[in-house]
């Protein structure tokens, strides 16, 4: 995997550059990371979000084991952030941080150089929705999380429907905010329904984010057996 690490002279803003490749082996991960996190009797639609997302940071953790890029990325514990260096206090707290090996060599970053953001989301719920933009996709868009990355990626956890109706449901939101050029796509990087993509514009002083959107199904509550 190649792994540049480049000057925008554009806007005067050093900026972390993943090549597709290496954006697809984040996904892979990811996606592999869930199946195993998936089995466990604990992760279904009941479940809290702080709990879903370190069972998937364990399932990663795992995958990386015996995948061919596993010795090159770091699956690092959520912690607290600043936007920006002049930030003293935390003003943020990342979901699952990556580090890549090569570009702490290169350039001694020690701020992750990847942000997974996770949110719950079912396109029928104009609430989870609403966060999933609000609370998710805006904190990329507006620097708090990932202000010197040009990629950043986020995972949904369907508690109901689809990928594709959470994408519609996220979609319907951001129409309703005049936001349209920020729709979710599908994936050119992976094949299958649950990859989305999307470009967002940012304060003029840094270039555009482009997020990649994993949806994730997590699956049915247990029932509660009633004592005879």
């Amino acid at each position: 995997m190649k792994i540049p690490y480049e000057d925008s002279l554009a806007v005067g803003l050093e900026v972390i550059e993943l090549e597709p490749d290496v954006v697809a082996a984040i996904l892979l991960t990811l996606q592999a990371g869930w199946e195993s996190a998936s089995t466990s009797a604990d992760i279904h639609t009941n479940t809290g979000e702080v709990k879903v997302t370190e069972r998937l940071r364990d399932g990663m953790r795992k995958a990386l084991n015996v995948l061919p890029w596993g010795k090159t990325m770091i699956i690092l514990p959520g912690t607290e952030s600043r936007s920006q260096p002049t930030v003293l206090l935390p003003d943020g707290r990342t979901d699952i941080p990556i580090l890549f090996i090569e570009i702490f060599l290169r350039i001694q970053e020690h701020d992750p150089h990847a942000i997974i953001e996770c949110k719950r989301i079912a396109g029928d719920d104009a609430h989870l929705c609403r966060e999933y933009v609000v609370e998710g996709i805006d904190r990329f868009r507006t620097g708090k999380y990932g202000r010197k990355h040009a990629v950043g990626l986020m995972v949904g956890y369907l508690v109901a429907q689809d990928a594709s109706a959470a994408a519609a449901g996220i979609n319907a939101y951001l129409s309703r905010q005049r936001r349209k050029p920020e729709h979710l796509g599908p994936s050119d990087l992976i094949s299958g329904t649950w990859a989305w993509r999307s470009r967002h514009p940012r304060e003029a002083s840094a270039p555009p984010i482009e997020l990649h959107h994993a949806f994730v199904a997590l699956g049915p509550a247990p029932t509660l057996s009633c004592p005879r």
